[in-house]
């Protein structure tokens, strides 16, 4: 019979379980019922009546879609992979990253720049045994090298070793200039005195004297040559024991020591104030250099202050 709602409600003799009423009039009713959480949207549209069945909703009950585009799926639907790529496909990528990498190593290292650990104590205290430089093979290229440039060079015949290990000394004397040792034990340029901070200094703190290594205490360098010392006089063999060097057989110009961290600093060039410039050369045979079987035996003490390239292994 009629509430006052409008809904009908229950006779005396009724229950309140929905099972026992008739399908047709089981939603008018007032009843307990239970409540279930859709399954999914698809299954909640279908139980209240919302429209026809969405695309989504036919396209998950048919499962992925083949890979020719026809037919329905077997199986239930997964997700379908963004991208399959073949092993050998793979290994083809990791051969050319490991190609193009040795590619551009080898080019940085013969062209650009190398790392050379400094062996033994000539450049003191400039550069100390076991420290590790980078040399610049760039732009000595492009640019001429400076008087008090650090350089590593490949020695003259008679001076090399088994191994082929390059030297590392400092520019002293450019093209065109004339490099004096005089009785005083000081380096004069051109006539003039040279101030050498960075030299050698005794515990005392008196530096170290320049001396001859042969009765040569004259050098005129020729184009293209250069004159080169080592920082700890007493103990270095240099040019004055195998004469100048050519620029063919430099390597290149030390700028960075980066190992051990705690002396990472650029190696800076210093400045010599008024050097008058050397006499004007021309390119031509270069001269061969001084006979230095005299000079080793004359101070076994003396070391050629070797540079071992770094193994790139």
């Amino acid at each position: 019979m009629p509430g006052r709602n409008g809904a009908c409600e229950a006779a005396p003799g009724d229950t309140d379980d929905l099972a026992t009423r008739p399908p047709d009039r089981a939603g008018v009713y007032r009843g307990r019922r239970t409540r279930v959480k859709p399954a999914s949207a698809c299954a909640t549209r279908r139980r209240t009546g919302g429209g026809g069945v969405s695309r989504r909703c036919r396209r998950l009950r048919k499962g992925p879609p083949r890979g020719d585009g026809g037919g329905r799926g077997a199986g239930p639907y997964t997700p379908l992979l963004v991208d399959r790529r073949p092993a050998l496909g793979c290994l083809k990528e990791i051969v050319e990253t490991l190609v193009l990498t040795l590619v551009i190593f080898l080019v940085i290292q013969n062209f650009v720049a190398q790392p050379y650990e400094v062996r033994q104590n000539s450049m003191e205290t400039t550069l100390e045994p076991h420290q590790y430089v980078l040399v610049d093979k760039l732009t000595p290229r492009f640019d001429e090298y400076k008087r008090g440039d650090i350089i590593v060079f490949n020695p003259p015949a008679s001076w090399e070793r088994e191994d082929n290990t390059p030297f590392i000394k400092r520019v002293i004397g450019l093209p065109g200039d004339t490099v004096e040792i005089r009785p005083d034990r000081f380096v004069y340029v051109n006539g003039r005195k040279i101030d050498e901070p960075y030299i050698y200094a005794q515990p005392v703190g008196q530096p170290d004297d320049t001396e001859p290594q042969t009765d040569q205490t004259t050098w005129h360098v020729g184009a293209d040559e250069l004159f080169v010392l080592g920082d700890h006089r007493s103990r270095s063999a240099d040019s004055r024991s195998f004469g100048v060097i050519r620029h063919t057989d430099v390597i290149g110009r030390a700028f960075l020591r980066y190992w051990p961290l705690p002396t990472f600093s650029v190696l800076q060039t210093p400045v010599y104030a008024a050097v008058p410039p050397g006499a004007s050369v021309t390119a031509g045979p270069a001269a061969s250099p001084t006979d230095s079987s005299s000079a080793s035996s004359g101070d076994p003490a003396s070391d050629p202050g070797l540079a071992s390239p770094v193994p790139s292994g």
